[in-house]
């Protein structure tokens, strides 16, 4: 499948698939004869997962930490992430928990900000 049609397919465009390939979330698709990328199954399946990882917070960053294991997720049923398996997927886990982390932290943050927002503007309207 050309890159138009493969990126139609996952919901992107073009370009957001050279990104992922530049910053090696994607193996190197095949190249046609004329040198054309084309996607195959597997690789669209991969994509639909950047893509829903990505849309769940997670950085281009943490997922090419997790690049290599990306096709496990595609083709291999879901199951919960393990922090104590020693299975491939517990660098995923280590990921997802540094990014519940940093989340946590910005909930934290904005709670303050907003709870300060509201303070000083209960003094200023009395």
């Amino acid at each position: 499948m050309r890159i138009g049609d493969a990126a139609a397919a996952v919901g992107t465009t073009p370009r957001a698939l050279r990104f992922y390939e530049q910053r090696g979330l994607l193996p190197p698709p095949h190249r046609t004869p004329s040198g054309q990328r084309d996607y195959t199954p597997t690789d669209l399946a991969v994509l639909r997962i950047v893509r829903e990882l990505l849309a769940l917070g997670l950085t281009v960053e943490d997922l090419h930490t997790i690049a290599d294991r990306l096709p496990l997720l595609a083709t291999t049923p879901q199951r919960p992430c393990d922090p104590t398996t020693t299975e491939p997927g517990v660098a995923g886990a280590t990921v997802v928990d540094r990014r519940i982390a940093a989340l946590d932290a910005d909930i934290a943050r904005l709670t303050r900000l907003r709870d300060g927002l509201r303070e000083a503007a209960g003094r200023t309207r009395t």
